[in-house]
């Protein structure tokens, strides 16, 4: 699809500085980007690559005053961006609409409106599914569970028993909501399992990647709160509460009973213990191993995570241990060599 650099301004809010009639027909990444191509870069470490992209056209940060092509000033460029790519980039997917013949449905199921469900789904009785969300190919949704408005389940997820999902919530292939918790008591050596009867809330406009699990409470419930984005391979573990708009990323790790606030950050391979908190705001590194709460609007790294300026620090002692060892070594030598020298 054609369009002139004004048009796309005008679309995306921007500020076009160069010739406003340039006509781009693509959109790309900037490093792949060809004669053509509207591209963007957002981060301050990439603007370099505005001097060898081969686009026609770059759509930037407000901060950015000129660069050697034709730009778009914006607000926020990855969201312009992704405004254009969907505008200008094909989509050949089409949504699936009615409900395969190898659905298998449960007794008192309740189907909201335009519900869609692709080949072999169960769904068990006394489920209910409102208007418009789509079921792709082998997912699996227990008993008395809940599914909103506008849902997206992909292949082959697993709903479990008494689950609710709320509006506009997206979960991607091979994800498990609402398996039992890791409960056990030991008892003169076995392993004794503790029944978890608790059940799993998503609120509205949350993500969840592919292959990630989240179990369901011993008692009461595990709570994803509204707009949270979830990577692939998370596992959160029963009773945790996440808290608005709050960003876990790919292999991290929650134990249970842990309550983390909003628009917190977990970088990917991080660990969370059991039963404590993390505050609002807060940022856990990546591979950050959190052993106790952290306050809101903190920075945590390392193992045990703590206060990132002080974790650089140590650091820092740590790669320069070496050295220090050998200053030590030759310390004791020094003071060998005088304590033979007054025999």
């Amino acid at each position: 699809m054609k369009r002139t650099l004004k048009e796309v301004a005008r679309l995306v809010d921007g500020e076009i500085v160069g010739d406003a009639s340039i006509v781009v027909t693509g959109i790309c990444g900037i490093k792949e980007a060809s004669e053509g191509d509207l591209t963007f870069v957002a981060n301050s470490r990439y603007f370099s690559l505005m001097n060898h992209t081969k686009a026609s056209a770059i759509i930037t940060s407000r901060d950015v005053k000129s660069a050697p092509k034709p730009i778009i000033r914006t607000d926020n460029p990855s969201i312009a961006f992704a405004k254009m790519v969907s505008l200008m980039a094909p989509n050949e997917v089409t949504k699936p609409k009615g409900i395969h013949p190898t659905a298998v449905i449960g007794e008192k199921v309740k189907l909201g409106r335009n519900v869609a469900m692709q080949p072999y789904v169960v769904i068990e009785d006394n489920v209910e599914i409102k208007d418009d969300t789509i079921l792709y190919a082998g997912v699996y949704v227990g008993h008395h569970s809940k599914i909103g408005k506008n849902c997206a389940i992909y292949p082959y997820v697993i709903i479990r028993e008494r689950v609710v999902i709320q509006d506009r919530v997206i979960i991607h292939g091979g994800t498990v909501i609402g398996s039992d918790g890791f409960g056990f008591s030991t008892v003169k050596g076995v392993h004794q399992r503790i029944p978890q009867i608790g059940s799993v809330i998503i609120e509205d406009d949350v993500e969840i990647g592919a292959n990630v699990t989240i179990d369901r409470a011993r008692f009461d419930k595990t709570l994803i709160k509204k707009g949270t984005k979830i990577d692939n391979l998370v596992q959160i573990a029963h009773n945790v509460i996440v808290g608005e708009h709050s960003i876990i990323v790919a292999q991290s790790g929650i134990s249970g009973s842990t309550t983390i606030g909003k628009n917190v950050t977990l970088a990917g391979q991080s660990g969370v213990i059991g039963h404590i908190s993390i505050g609002d705001n807060a940022v856990v590194a990546a591979q950050a191993g959190v052993t106790k709460s952290i306050p809101a609007n903190a920075c945590v790294s390392g193992y045990p995570a703590k206060r990132h300026s002080l974790a650089k620090r140590i650091n820092a002692c740590v790669q320069n241990l070496p050295d220090l060892y050998k200053k030590v070594r030759a310390l004791e030598e020094e003071l060998e060599k005088i304590k033979s020298s007054k025999k």
